[in-house]
C-alpha cells in the first residue's frame, strides 16, 4: 500500500487485503452514485448484492495485478475511489485505463475526485503505463474535471450506456499522455 497526503483526504493504493477490507465501503460509494444518478455501470434497480459482487470481483483483480485500486480517506472513512487497469494484451505494454473514478455525495466539491486523478496518474506511470484512456458521462461534471487536468477530448459516441433511470447517456472518450 502506498500513501499520498492531501489537504482534503489521504489517497492510498490498496493491496488484496485491503481492497477485500474496503468492500462495505466501496459498496456504500457505488450504491450513493447511483443513488444520484451517476451512470457508473449500474440501473436504479441492482441491488447491494449486486455492488458487492462488483467490489469483490475488483478486489481479485488488485490481487492478480490487473487492477490498482485507489481510494480516499477523510479520517477513517473511505470517500472515494478510482482503478488503473493496465491493458493486458502484448502490444499495449504502455497503457491503461482510468475506472470508477467515484466521491461520496458527502464529499464532494473538495477536491478529491482531482486528488484521486491526479494519484491514478502518479500510480500509472509508476506502473510504465504512459498513455491513459477513460470515459465518461457526456453531461457528467467529471467531463470537466478531466479537461482541467489536461486530459485530451476524443468525441463523445450518443446512446453509449444508459443512465441509472434507464434514459440515454452518451460518453464521452479521453487520453492522456504521459511521456
Amino acid at each position: 500500500m502506498t500513501t499520498q497526503l492531501v489537504d482534503m483526504a489521504s489517497i492510498t493504493r490498496l493491496d488484496a487485503a485491503g481492497a477485500r477490507n474496503a468492500i462495505p465501503a466501496l459498496t456504500g460509494i457505488i450504491r450513493d452514485s447511483v443513488a444520484n444518478g451517476a451512470s457508473v455501470g449500474f440501473m436504479a434497480e441492482n441491488t447491494e448484492a449486486d455492488f458487492k459482487a462488483y467490489w469483490t470481483g475488483v478486489a481479485a483483480g488488485v490481487e492478480t495485478g490487473q487492477i490498482l485500486l485507489l481510494v480516499a480517506r477523510q479520517g477513517n472513512e473511505i470517500v472515494g475511489t478510482a482503478q488503473v487497469h493496465p491493458a493486458g494484451k502484448p502490444n499495449q505494454p504502455h497503457r491503461a485505463d482510468i475506472a470508477k473514478v467515484l466521491v461520496h455525495s458527502s464529499a464532494r466539491r473538495q477536491g478529491i475526485g482531482e486528488a484521486l486523478m491526479l494519484a491514478a496518474e502518479a500510480e500509472a506511470l509508476a506502473a510504465g503505463r504512459t498513455l491513459l484512456c477513460l470515459d465518461t458521462d457526456e453531461a457528467g461534471p467529471a467531463r470537466r474535471l478531466y479537461n482541467r487536468l489536461g486530459w485530451t477530448e476524443i468525441g463523445t459516441i450518443p446512446r453509449y450506456a444508459l443512465m441509472p433511470d434507464g434514459s440515454d447517456c452518451g460518453s464521452t472518450f479521453f487520453f492522456k499522455s504521459l511521456a
